[in-house]
């Protein structure tokens, strides 16, 4: 049970600011490596932290298991998080999009065991999906329904994606080449 305490005490000094920018998606974030650094001052001399990947394939899709075990040599506390690679990322080999999806299963699953808080970030809809659709209406009451590229009328439906997705207005075939 002294390990619960140590763990407690850790939570509760634990401070890891949003350090990090986005300037594609106008976001700030924390990574992996912040919330590391973060961690390890507060770290008691007989605490030990381990994290480890582990590559898991459901129905064709693959996934990164991130694990994360704190242990005192006596005790073990571990929190697991899943991420899934993406099929393909403009710009990225297959090594990067593991790493990528590693860095993701890692965070969250540090997130789970020192009880950080992502509520503002980047990944919920609270802030980031009410922020793009209003400027996506906006942009739109401006005259931008039309696709960056072959300037056909797209949809709502296709503003909001694109725009979140690949930061700019295409129409569906489009989307495809880009």
């Amino acid at each position: 049970m002294e390990l619960i305490k140590e763990l407690n005490q850790i939570q509760k000094k634990l401070k890891c600011n949003k350090s990090q920018f986005n300037s594609f998606g106008n976001y700030a974030y924390r990574s992996t490596e912040d919330i590391l650094e973060a961690i390890k001052p507060l770290l008691p001399n007989d605490l030990t932290l381990f994290i480890t990947d582990k590559i898991i394939k459901k129905e064709n899709r693959y996934y990164v298991e991130a694990t994360v075990i704190l242990t005192d040599g006596k005790e073990k506390i571990k929190v697991k998080a899943l991420a899934r690679e993406a099929e393909m990322q403009k710009g990225m080999n297959e090594a990067q999009l593991t790493g990528s999806s590693s860095s993701y299963a890692r965070k969250y699953a540090l997130n789970g065991l020192f009880l950080i808080d992502d509520t503002k970030d980047a990944d919920t809809q609270n802030n980031t999906q009410v922020g793009k659709s209003n400027q996506i209406v906006k942009d739109r009451q401006a005259g931008k329904d039309k696709c960056e590229k072959c300037k056909k009328d797209i949809s709502l439906a296709e503003a909001s994606f694109s725009k979140g997705k690949l930061g700019t207005y295409l129409c569906r075939d489009c989307q495809k080449t880009y």
